[in-house]
């Protein structure tokens, strides 16, 4: 089975970059220091900052079908973000790591099937999630805070 794992575009977050602290809170951003790895899962990079690195905590519209599935959340960004990461047949080592919480959706936006699963078994579960010939695409999330992780498509 082929598939793409993307990191959220850049251009949406690149007019955030640099902005000071009252510019980020008149938006609802806040801006954070990465103090630990893993810790700090950057959206675009798909992977974790390093400590000393400044990113952006905000709230992005991932799921943004005209469903009852329609949904946003919290994100990290990495200021020194340069472009976004594309991988294929391959699973980031950012999801690898961490507890997922995996949604299926048909290309209408509405959720088929779902599991929470270690990252580990990421892989496995996309083969199974897209054997359903109804299943367009995959969200992944943290399953314990919540936060959005990455796409997962069809290749």
């Amino acid at each position: 089975m082929d598939y793409r794992i993307k990191g959220l575009p850049l251009a949406p977050f690149q007019p955030l970059f640099g902005l000071d602290e009252t510019e980020l809170a008149a938006r609802g951003i806040v801006r954070m220091v990465a103090d630990s790895k893993p810790g700090y899962p950057c959206r675009i990079t798909l992977e974790d900052a390093e400590p000393g690195e400044s990113l952006l905590l905000l709230n992005w519209r991932h799921q943004d079908a005209d469903t009852p599935y329609r949904a946003d959340g919290p994100i990290f960004v990495r200021e020194t973000a340069t472009q976004a990461r594309e991988l294929r047949n391959a699973v980031p080592q950012q999801q690898l790591e961490r507890l997922l919480s995996v949604r299926a959706y048909d290309a209408q936006g509405w959720m088929h099937d779902a599991d929470v699963l270690q990252g580990t078994e990421l892989e496995a579960a996309i083969e199974r999630f897209f054997a359903d010939a109804r299943i367009d695409y995959l969200h992944v999330h943290n399953a314990r805070r919540g936060c959005y992780a990455c796409r997962i498509e069809r290749a």
